[in-house]
């Protein structure tokens, strides 16, 4: 029988929720914070925020603990405060060129499995979605049973220039209960805006938002892939302890993502983050785009290998010429240098833009290293404004194929309204 615990419905009341409301909210999108994380978040005061938290953790709804530490430090450990990792698991699907990834993590932000499978490019998408399901039933416990249950889907789509391939099929940690989903997120590759749009159709993913919820019986959001991978990295990845992130991805294509205020940015129409298309020869070589010159004409890895060849260099694919990087053959270390420098005065012309704290470099070229990164960081600082070459921080991606599956993820924590109520543990005494 239900208590007489909201019979005094009054503005005092209204407030508390609303408090308590905006601290389950901050969980949600930033996953554990310590009380002080959370007082400067939220603007409460040191009194209302104790109260609210002994509420929520009270009720079950939020959890307190001490994170692990390798080495013991002076002090008492800071204790962080997430939602109740049985409150819920998200699960995110990248649909990325040749490859199916997903992802799945619990409301307190603990990546619990991950998954990968390669396909031929030119598989239908109904196949893809059958590999996607297959996949998540691979990370269930217990019998495996379909993906058929949840509260929201984000979908997240490779822009243009953007996706990774995979040969194989991996997976991790498969500790999945699809039947505690609350949300699924996927990816597919092309620029997002309007997925009924001329665009959309022309990409063939019009029917896709159908597709997926037919497959898993959800809602779906939908978004680009690598802007995705983006999110990713500034919520569990390399720029984790960052609010103003650019990301740039280094593939077969060349895109990347924007987070700004620890929100993904992605414009009007779609098309935040096409760093790929930004011109750096008039004269250059023509781009699928409709272009000339343009980044991905000189940094993709195609791009890559053809001036290696040229500048006499052997190696027939990305895993040879790294090989060839990782021995120090001068060839390609020049070639490096040279692609380093095109992909430095891009990113300094898009800092003084939007001026990010950290740039994150990601994709297969970005398995370069130092002779990649290095370059790249002495032509930022040679072309960005003095008063701002020492606040930008050149970060290697860390979440590698999950990352946007696991972007398609925060997507959802960070916006889906179907996210708002947080189920609360049902006690013994109640069950």
């Amino acid at each position: 029988m239900l208590s007489c615990m909201h019979e005094h419905d009054g503005p005092l009341t209204r407030l508390r929720r609303g408090h308590e409301q905006a601290v389950l909210e901050l969980l949600r999108k930033h996953g554990p914070l310590s009380r002080a994380e959370l007082g400067t978040r939220s603007g409460l005061s040191r009194t209302t925020l104790h109260d609210i938290v002994a509420e929520v953790v009270g009720n079950g709804s939020v959890v307190a603990s001490t994170p692990h530490v390798e080495v013991r430090k002076r002090g008492r450990p800071v204790e962080k405060l997430s939602l109740n990792p049985a409150a819920g698991e998200a699960v995110g699907i990248d649909f990325a060129r040749r490859a199916v990834h997903v992802a799945a993590v619990n409301f307190a932000h603990e990546v619990i499995g991950s998954a990968s499978e390669a396909h031929a490019a030119d598989l239908s998408w109904p196949e893809r979605i059958d590999i996607a399901g297959r996949l998540l039933t691979s990370l269930a416990t217990g019998s495996g049973s379909p993906v058929s249950s949840g509260a929201g889907s984000g979908s997240g789509a490779a822009g243009s220039g953007s996706g990774s391939a995979d040969d194989g099929r991996r997976g991790r940690s498969g500790t999945v209960h699809l039947d505690a989903l609350s949300a699924i997120g996927v990816g597919v590759v092309g620029p997002i805006s309007d997925p009924g749009s001329e665009n959309a159709r022309a990409q063939g993913i019009d029917g896709l938002p159908d597709l997926l919820r037919k497959q898993f019986g959800v809602p779906v959001l939908l978004d680009n892939n690598t802007r995705l991978a983006a999110l990713a990295e500034a919520v569990w990845g390399a720029a984790a302890d960052a609010s103003d992130v650019l990301y740039l991805r280094l593939s077969h294509g060349v895109g990347g993502g924007l987070v700004v205020g620890g929100a993904l940015h992605r414009g009007r129409y779609g098309l935040s983050g096409e760093f790929g298309h930004i011109t750096v020869d008039p004269v250059g070589r023509p781009c699928e785009c409709g272009g000339t010159g343009c980044l991905e004409t000189r940094a993709s890895l195609d791009a890559v290998l053809c001036r290696y060849r040229e500048a006499g260099g052997r190696a027939d694919d990305l895993a040879g010429f790294l090989d060839d990087v990782a021995a120090g053959e001068p060839s390609a270390l020049d070639v490096l240098e040279r692609v380093g420098n095109d992909v430095g005065g891009v990113l300094a012309a898009v800092c003084h833009a939007v001026g990010p704290g950290v740039i994150v470099v990601g994709g297969e070229l970005a398995g370069a290293g130092p002779a990649l990164l290095e370059p790249v960081e002495r032509a930022l600082r040679q072309q960005l404004m003095p008063l701002a070459r020492h606040h930008v921080d050149v970060r290697r991606a860390t979440l590698g194929e999950a990352g946007s599956a696991l972007g398609g993820i925060a997507l959802v924590l960070h916006e889906s309204p179907l996210l708002s109520h947080y189920p609360q543990p049902v006690s013994e005494e109640n069950a």
